[in-house]
């Protein structure tokens, strides 16, 4: 999860349209969602890209490595 320094920052830099005045909390909290909901696609998209390089070196491996740890990744 992102501390509050890191939410502020984002935040404060991410340009929005408008004046918006989060209480702090619910701004914690709706930046910890996103990132919570977001974890696992980015951990699939970097599995599929270590087995996409683990195959350009060594495609037993990479195919293994596909096998038991990205079933539904597509090379």
């Amino acid at each position: 999860m992102l501390n509050k320094k890191e939410i502020t920052e984002v935040f404060i830099n991410s340009k929005l349209e408008g004046n918006y005045n989060f209480l702090e909390e619910d701004l914690i909290k709706l930046a910890n969602a996103f990132v919570e909901k977001a974890a696992p696609k980015i951990a699939q998209a970097e599995r599929t890209e270590c087995i996409k390089f683990v195959n350009s070196l060594n495609t037993v491996v990479g195919e293994a490595l596909r096998d038991k740890r990205g079933k539904i990744c597509i090379i």
